[in-house]
């Protein structure tokens, strides 16, 4: 374990799923990797998604942390709202940058916009 955590935007979770070797050694050998409730809605709702991608995800899901949200996370709400507000994201995007914060977690996504928010620590695959 290299001390590395890692939290997945729902593009990263589908080029992972897709076999991007880059990726997977990157997280390989990381001491945490996790995904926002929201990813798993977002990858749950993609059209196009069969049943062999659900198995993969399923599995997917069995190795990793799922962050979900709840009013007790006062912290967390307030780093949403002050991300949305700062930053004029869309309110998915503001929780999922808001959980990698809370987490102290590197935010693992292609999105360009989401490289630009200084809070947060990003990595592009």
């Amino acid at each position: 374990m290299n001390g590395n955590r890692y939290l997945l935007d729902t593009n990263a979770i589908i080029v992972l799923l897709q076999g991007n070797k880059t990726l997977l050694q990157q997280l390989q050998n990381a001491e945490w990797v996790g995904i926002s409730v929201i990813s798993q809605l977002e990858f749950l709702i993609f059209p196009d998604l069969t049943d062999a991608d659900k198995g993969y995800f399923n599995k997917f899901l069995q190795r990793i942390d799922v962050i979900g949200l709840t009013t007790a996370q006062l912290s967390l709400i307030t780093t949403i709202i002050d991300l949305r507000r700062q930053y004029r994201l869309k309110l998915p995007d503001a929780i999922i940058v808001g959980t990698a914060i809370q987490y102290n977690a590197t935010l693992v996504t292609a999105d360009k916009r989401l490289h630009k928010i200084d809070e947060v620590s990003a990595l592009n695959f």
